[in-house]
């Protein structure tokens, strides 16, 4: 059985997985990632885990034949390398794949993790089947995957999908070093600054995503009343997607899952109004059908899709038996 090392590498957490080509986890182990330790010194921990992945799939019979990751940007993705992610601040300009080659001698594909995403819920989620896909990850940032006439869009410097960065309203929190900047809005750290804009002095400066988060489930208004609002200014960056690339569908990762129509309705009311009809009505708004699972699944695809396209006949049957 030929199976791939998937690698999730984030600012707080990675991941290393041992997976099939079908994406079915086989094995899976976890590390924090100390985001502003040397890149050396986190590549060496990573590199313990692969070696005890390897050898585990090894004393099963099964063959690892790719090394796959899914990483944040800027990246130059074809040549693997990390372009001092904002999460990973000491990862500036590193080879990642050229490493991972020449330690492990198997072929190795590196993806933005916002694309990553999108691969992940076009062959194996909830748009299985569609042709033109936006992934938004929804998460602690705000970032993006296209998928556009059943390709991944990368752009001309592979920085397509960075929609966290474009910039809503003249004012309101900042990220992206930007006020009124669409992740400030949108995002779990965005959402936590819209409240505390929103009902000064009511929350401690202690308050996390999470937190806000389980209040708006459990009903308080405060809470509530700020999930809507980010909701709203969802909607408003999605009809800018959906009457320029007009997709079959728009996936939220993170956040979508984790507050379902209380996010995502006061979004869909926006696109509605805002769009134009035929666009809006041929495009669902919907939570990532991989839910946690989609961390571990887009961490194998970048070696799934290479795969895919490089053998136009492959299928996971035949890579699997």
């Amino acid at each position: 059985m030929n199976t791939i090392i998937g690698l999730d590498i984030g600012g707080t957490k990675t991941a290393i997985v041992e997976g099939a080509f079908d994406a079915s986890i086989l094995q899976r182990r976890e590390i924090p990632t100390q985001a502003h330790d040397q890149f050396t010194a986190t590549f060496d921990r990573i590199c313990i885990e692969i070696d005890q992945v390897l050898q585990a799939a090894s004393q099963s019979k099964r063959t690892v034949s790719a090394i796959s990751v899914s990483i944040g940007g800027p990246l130059k993705i074809a040549e693997g390398i990390i372009l001092k992610p904002p999460h990973l601040p000491e990862w500036d300009n590193v080879p990642l794949k050229s490493l991972l080659k020449h330690r492990y001698a198997r072929p190795v594909y590196v993806e933005h993790d916002g694309n990553a995403g999108a691969l992940a819920e076009f062959y194996f989620g909830a748009a299985r089947g569609c042709r033109n896909v936006i992934f938004l990850t929804a998460g602690t940032g705000l970032g993006g995957g296209l998928i556009l006439n059943g390709r991944i869009y990368r752009g001309s410097t592979d920085t397509a999908g960075e929609v966290g960065h474009i910039r809503l309203a003249d004012s309101g929190p900042v990220e992206y070093g930007k006020a009124g900047s669409w992740e400030a809005f949108c995002s779990g750290a965005g959402m936590v600054k819209l409240a505390h804009q929103m009902f000064s002095g009511y929350w401690t400066p202690a308050l996390t995503t999470r937190e806000l988060v389980a209040q708006a489930l459990n009903g308080e208004q405060h809470a509530r009343q700020v999930i809507v609002r980010s909701g709203e200014w969802l909607g408003r960056g999605l009809a800018v997607l959906v009457d320029t690339l007009n997709p079959e569908v728009i996936i939220l990762g993170s956040l979508g899952g984790a507050l379902g129509d209380l996010f995502l309705d006061p979004a869909r009311a926006i696109v509605r109004a805002e769009c134009l009809p035929q666009s809006a009505t041929a495009c669902r708004i919907i939570p990532a059908e991989l839910g946690a699972r989609i961390g571990d699944v887009a961490a194998l695809v970048a070696a799934i899709d290479a795969q895919r396209h490089e053998n136009p006949e492959f299928t996971s049957l035949e890579m699997n038996h």
